[in-house]
């Protein structure tokens, strides 16, 4: 008798256990409870803007990025008492995060539209990353894996001319190579496979992931944009008491936004992180100048260094906002309450060409 209540015991232990992992396969498996957000036909239309070989910015430093060691900025994390905030090390890490940012095998072609692509236009390229920036919101993913996903994006479309019925597998395969580099639990495959309709299949994910990694030789960390933005964000609230969200928010709205302008793959990664951070001030202060001596050491540019970026970003938003009808995606993630509807807030139409003049250090 004893044995039998035993074996009834063990016997109801183990489906107990059963039911538990059943349980915990369906919450980390939640395929069937996504929205797919499938990719519409991309029409042929010119490229959106035509750049010259005078407007090209290459990889160059800027030349305020020389100083010397002892004239390096006390750092501003916030709290420097944070083992994460590596204050101790900041300095030099950015250092060297700047030096990987001109290397011309993680840098883009800035004209690979005209001298690379024939069936591919900028135009499909901004409705493929309006795309992906829903792919990132419905998979939940952190923002570095959309930066990293435009890069490797662009970086393979500067060696490599592709077919537009191919966009979407180029797009999807370079998230989930992101995905693998940045998130802890990243998406499968067959979740790409869903999310595009299985319009792009398993093979043809895994065989793009493939010529992308061996384009790309492998190397997949590099600086973005988002990498550059945390830094100039703390910079320009220094002064303040508590972390003022609109302006965190106002400066990732554009720091996106900028991901959708073919124009702005010219600049480099910090030069549009600290012309997002200029922008963003000037949206919320317009009659006070957004840069100041600690922006200018902390990011190494000063105003007129960024004038060009800053223009570039400032209009492509004003022409967007006027342009319902395209690319909607991440105007309308940030007209959300939780991002403080900064994608509302309505930008001067010019900025005086007086806070472009030079700060003094």
């Amino acid at each position: 008798m004893a044995e039998q209540v035993n074996s009834m015991r063990v016997t109801r232990a183990a489906k107990k256990r059963a039911a538990t992992a059943m349980g915990s396969v369906q919450v980390l498996h939640p395929q069937a409870t996504k929205k797919r957000v499938i990719l519409g036909e991309l029409t042929n239309l010119k490229n959106v803007v035509a750049i010259s070989e005078s407007d090209l910015v290459g990889p160059q430093k800027p030349k305020t990025r020389l100083r010397k060691k002892e004239e390096k900025i006390v750092e501003i994390e916030a709290n420097s008492d944070d083992p994460q905030m590596c204050a101790p090390y900041a300095s030099d890490i950015f250092e060297y995060l700047h030096s990987m940012e001109v290397e011309k095998k993680r840098r883009p072609l800035p004209d690979y539209m005209e001298k690379i692509q024939k069936d591919v236009t900028a135009n499909m390229r901004g409705i493929l990353v309006d795309w992906l920036v829903q792919v990132t919101e419905q998979y939940k993913l952190v923002s570095d894996t959309l930066y990293l996903t435009v890069s490797y994006l662009d970086r393979f479309l500067s060696s490599n001319c592709l077919h537009r019925h191919k966009l979407q597998l180029l797009g999807v395969s370079c998230m989930l190579i992101a995905s693998k580099y940045e998130e802890t639990t990243p998406p499968h495959i067959e979740d790409f496979c869903y999310i595009t309709d299985h319009s792009c299949t398993k093979v043809d994910i895994i065989k793009m992931e493939s010529e992308i990694l061996n384009s790309l030789k492998f190397e997949m960390g590099n600086p973005t944009i988002n990498t550059f933005l945390r830094r100039f964000t703390m910079a320009a609230q220094e002064n303040s008491k508590s972390p003022n969200l609109e302006m965190d928010f106002l400066g990732c709205y554009l720091a996106e936004l900028s991901l959708l302008d073919y124009a702005c793959i010219r600049f480099l990664p910090s030069m549009v992180a600290a012309s997002v951070i200029f922008l963003a001030k000037f949206t919320i202060q317009p009659k006070i100048h957004p840069w100041n001596s600690t922006l200018q050491r902390c990011s190494g540019y000063k105003p007129s260094d960024l004038k060009d970026c800053v223009l570039a970003i400032h209009e492509f938003k004003l022409y967007r906002k006027s342009n319902a009808g395209s690319w909607l995606a991440v105007r309308d993630k940030y007209k959300q309450d939780k991002f403080k509807r900064v994608a509302l807030l309505t930008p001067t139409i010019e900025i005086p060409m007086a806070y472009f003049e030079d700060v003094e250090v």
